[in-house]
């Protein structure tokens, strides 16, 4: 259920994009998600958010600001690179949260996450480049990196590739967080920090939080129901009985369903299809060996 609602992300922030900037969508996505569940924190959850710890408050604050920069970062890729390569690398974070985990959860770096890890880099890398292949007559010739499927790929497939690293990290954080508060706390906190977070930078922008289409601000309506807290939500409920790259590794199949909407509905397609298929399967396979590896 989560997945489907998250896929259709990526559709429903290109047509806000046609007005409203990156900032400005991703701040009202998290302000409209955390104002739809404080009426309820308030009235069912309020003693146990009465009984957060310091240490509790702080790990919440970080979670929602790594939240913040990942939808900062992955929502502006769209506006330079296609809705395929940018949710393929975006939903590498499980390939994040095995190579953390050393240092942060005392875990050991294992054989199959070391071999999962490097394919999942080189798949990385082929989906950065491959919209800024130039073929002639059937044959590479070179790289144009102003060219390929956006306005500015190779910038749009690097803040997908920042949204997964910051998706790892509130992965991460939320999995020490997430088992001693209720959904309804946890994602209200969470969330409202990473709104915050987000207002901030839309303020720093010089950019308008207001004075949109009425359909714009129905887009922003639908993002903060369906892809964040259906979406998200299911995720995050997950957390509580399930290690973070059990439930980060569900996501990936994002990118099939939003490759299948991009291309019905935008007629959208990658501009060397078969080069970002490849670098997808590299991508697929290292983190199904990472996470197999890691269960074990």
């Amino acid at each position: 259920m989560g997945l489907l609602a998250v896929s259709v992300s990526a559709i429903l922030i290109r047509f806000a994009q046609g007005e409203a900037p990156s900032l400005v969508i991703a701040a009202w996505r998290t302000s409209l998600a955390s104002l739809l569940l404080l009426p309820f924190a308030l009235t069912r959850q309020r003693a146990e958010l009465r009984g957060l710890t310091r240490a509790e408050w702080g790990l919440a604050l970080a979670a929602g600001g790594m939240l913040g920069i990942h939808f900062a970062s992955w929502i502006s890729s769209l506006e330079y690179t296609s809705v395929v390569n940018s949710t393929v690398l975006v939903t590498t974070n499980p390939i994040w949260v095995g190579l953390a985990a050393p240092f942060v959860l005392k875990e050991p770096l294992t054989r199959p996450l070391k071999i999962g890890i490097g394919l999942a880099i080189v798949g990385s890398l082929i989906i950065s480049l491959s919209d800024a292949l130039v073929v002639e007559n059937g044959r590479w010739v070179g790289f144009d990196l102003a060219a390929g499927g956006g306005t500015w790929p190779m910038l749009g497939n690097g803040l997908a590739l920042l949204g997964a690293i910051t998706a790892a990290a509130y992965m991460l954080i939320g999995r020490q967080l997430r088992p001693r508060l209720s959904l309804i706390s946890y994602l209200t906190v969470v969330y409202s920090a990473a709104s915050l977070s987000l207002i901030l930078m839309v303020w720093v922008s010089g950019a308008s939080l207001f004075g949109y289409s009425g359909r714009t601000y129905l887009l922003f309506a639908l993002m903060a129901i369906f892809p964040q807290l259906l979406g998200h939500g299911s995720f995050n409920w997950a957390l509580k009985f399930l290690p973070a790259t059990y439930v980060s590794i569900t996501i990936l199949g994002e990118p099939i369903g939003a490759s299948l909407l991009a291309f019905l509905i935008l007629r959208e397609f990658p501009t060397h299809p078969l080069v970002a298929l490849i670098g997808a399967i590299f991508v697929f396979s290292g983190i199904l060996i990472a996470t197999r590896g890691g269960s074990e």
